[in-house]
């Protein structure tokens, strides 16, 4: 340890020390300050924080190796409590609790303030003193306001005197926020989650609690169940993410040999599967990276997780605050964020230039969620949500510029929490067979669908049983048919399980109504979804999950345009996996599905991205030897001379399962058709075995 990192963490635990005993001080209710509404506030925000404070000490002291699971799992929820919903109605992390108290002078800025303590929750366990501390200082300093305002003059302080001081909060510590974010995802050393995958005695199940998150049943009961299962079993599901990743690398032509590291996102509980992971890309010279799914302000918040993460407390405190930077941001706080991310990326050039991309568990099973829109939440206004566009897509050109995106790969793969109900175990069983299907048999026969595809100019999609879907998808056409195919044949790599086939549509031409009754996207519900298209772009769209049509539109344009004005159909596809349907049908638990397996379900489509962002100029090809021709579309063409407008950032899969499915006919140029799929099955010859799990499970 050099003598400056020393000196440097003498000089935080100084000011942690200082801030900790006036925090105390306000928590203890005795100073009377200010007006009782915000004495109110500022002591319980203080009483929260030493809370927190007390967590790392009792950290510090050794308490996580004397302490029961009974004991940590009360000690973890406490820590929780003051966002989880039993008090969520009257705590100042509720936007409508706080414009109840305090009006629209003060009730955003204060629920923002209140609402970024539970970020310290994690540093405490991990005895990161610094993010603890910024977060104390910056509660004293609103107070110092607060106090000097109504002890000199009786009156409150001007609200733009608080919101700037959490502006240059943000302002001045996104640089160090940031890099420690850009550290934890390619520099392999001294990373946290890492250590505990490789160094934790998982058969002591406390070692979920040294995350410092949420920990429920489901994440205790799915490190159990995994604990239970043969070593040979947990071996497979870690060394098939692990094959999946090396796999995607060989598939898309790129060299894996010249990476160092992978980023393992993971769900507490599945530790012993991603250890299985971690050694099967040591035997390939490859270490992991892990960072902790974003939760703050400062840090960026999330509905869905986009790290290592466990069970929300409160998915209505995260839908309620995941816009919450609408306060504070404007077009320098924007551009400075990504000066941030740049240099950020230049201080790990190397361990960038190195890093292959990730390796994804996803989840389902989590208990269903209906979002309340509340009015009092921070929203970006219009001029904001069209900065917001532009700073993510400079945002993702930067982080592509150094983890170049032709050189890096992924993969994913799912399995279900025990949330999921009675069925668990059975539901558990039936997707590691689902994960395990045999990549070459469904690739046979796919490629008929292919075969049969590639005559097309386009395809007809039409839903039944009251599905509203009419689409004509229009297909690119290809330099040379005998060399070239619009669609890739896709089995189990980097989206495991099996199969699809899928393209990127010629998007002028592509046109009609896209519909679902009922979906999760992005981890949240849709009631009757439906999309309409003109030249492959979204032109108009409604759900039937609120009221009011206005909520309706503005939750499309918050978790699906993500903001854009339009999205073009990034993708369309033909899912063939018949057994996963089957077993969602079985089970009855189609709703809960992740898109990763629900996309093998049934014909989808994507707005946004195509498959291939980031990724055009590569060149790969089918088993069958075919260049797989369609990679970009009209917006992805402008990716050299204006990448902002050529890519969105995101990429929304919506699926029709088979049974709203009426038709999906190839159309050839000359108006005679292909049926590929009529009345839920298929109709190609060769794949009258995807019929089987479908007859069966209609003749169960």
């Amino acid at each position: 340890m050099t003598t400056e990192f020393t000196e440097d963490m003498e000089f935080i635990k100084e000011r942690y020390e200082l801030a900790r005993e006036r925090i105390r001080m306000i928590a203890s209710g005795s100073e009377g300050a200010l007006s009782p509404k915000y004495d109110a506030f500022f002591t319980a925000a203080a009483g929260y924080m030493l809370q927190i404070a007390e967590a790392y000490e009792f950290v510090e002291k050794g308490g996580m190796d004397r302490a029961t699971m009974e004991e940590l799992t009360a000690f973890n929820h406490s820590l929780y409590a003051p966002i989880m919903p039993k008090a969520y109605e009257t705590s100042y992390a509720n936007p409508d609790y706080a414009h109840a108290q305090f009006g629209k002078q003060f009730d955003r800025i204060l629920c923002v303030l209140y609402s970024e303590i539970p970020a310290m929750i994690p540093y405490a366990f991990q005895q990161d003193l610094d993010p603890m501390t910024i977060r104390m200082e910056l509660l004293l300093q609103c107070y110092g306001i607060f106090r000097s305002a109504w002890q000199e003059d009786q009156i409150l302080p001007d609200p733009e005197e608080i919101r700037s001081v959490l502006y240059y909060f943000v302002f001045d510590y996104s640089e160090d926020s940031i890099r420690s974010i850009i550290k934890s995802q390619v520099h392999p050393e001294g990373n946290f989650a890492v250590n505990l995958l490789k160094n934790a005695d998982l058969t002591d199940l406390r070692y979920l609690f040294s995350y410092g998150l949420y920990v429920t049943e489901d994440e205790i009961r799915s490190a159990r169940y995994l604990n239970a299962l043969p070593e040979e079993i947990v071996r497979s599901m870690g060394y098939t993410l692990a094959e999946g990743y090396i796999t995607g690398f060989a598939v898309c032509g790129k060299d894996i040999s010249i990476k160092k590291t992978g980023e393992v996102l993971y769900w507490l509980g599945f530790e012993r599967m991603f250890r299985y992971t971690l050694e099967r890309l040591s035997q390939i010279g490859m270490e992991v990276t892990a960072r902790r799914s974003p939760a703050s302000l400062l840090d960026g918040r999330v509905v869905s997780p986009g790290g290592y993460a466990s069970t929300s407390p409160n998915k209505q405190f995260d839908f309620d605050h995941y816009e919450d930077m609408a306060l504070l941001l404007d077009k320098k706080l924007a551009n400075h964020r990504n000066e941030c991310l740049k240099s950020a990326f230049e201080a790990y050039r190397q361990d960038a230039k190195l890093h292959g991309g990730p390796l994804v568990l996803d989840i389902f099973g989590e208990e269903d969620f209906e979002p309340q829109q509340k009015e009092a939440a921070c929203r970006f206004n219009e001029s904001q949500q069209e900065l917001y566009v532009s700073y993510r897509a400079k945002r993702a050109e930067i982080t592509m510029t150094y983890i170049v995106g032709s050189e890096r790969s992924f993969t994913i793969v799912a399995y279900p929490l025990p949330g999921i109900g009675k069925d668990y175990d059975a539901i558990f069983q039936e997707t590691l067979k689902i994960n395990t299907m045999d990549s070459a048999h469904y690739s046979k026969i796919q490629q008929h669908i292919v075969d049969t595809l590639d005559q097309a100019d386009y395809v007809r999609v039409k839903g039944q049983n009251g599905n509203l879907t009419d689409l004509v998808i229009k297909l690119q056409e290809k330099p040379d048919p005998e060399k070239d195919t619009c669609f890739e044949n896709c089995v189990a790599d980097v989206n495991i399980p099996v199969g699809e086939v899928f393209t990127s549509p010629e998007l002028e031409g592509t046109r009609g109504t896209l519909f679902v009754s009922h979906v999760f996207l992005n981890g949240l519900e849709y009631f009757d979804l439906k999309i309409t298209f003109e030249d492959g772009c979204i032109t108009d769209y409604i759900c039937s999950n609120f009221p009011e049509e206005a909520e309706n539109r503005k939750y499309i344009e918050d978790h699906i345009l993500f903001h854009h004005k339009t999205l073009p159909m990034g993708e369309f596809a033909i899912g063939t996996n018949t057994t996963a349907f089957a077993m969602m049908e079985r089970f009855g638990i189609g709703a809960k599905m992740p898109i990763l397996i629900a996309e093998k379900t049934g014909p989808h489509f994507a707005v946004g991205d195509t498959c291939y962002v980031h990724d055009e100029d590569n060149v790969s090809y089918n088993p069958d030897g075919k260049r797989i021709f369609a990679r970009e579309n009209s917006f992805s063409k402008k990716r050299k001379e204006d990448p902002e407008k050529a890519y969105f950032n995101c990429h929304t899969d919506i699926t029709i399962p088979y049974g709203e499915l009426g038709e999906i006919v190839a159309v050839k140029a000359d108006g005679s058709e292909l049926p590929i799929i009529r009345n839920g099955r298929f109709v190609v010859p060769g794949t009258e075995e995807l019929n089987i799990p479908l007859d069966e499970m209609q003749n169960s």
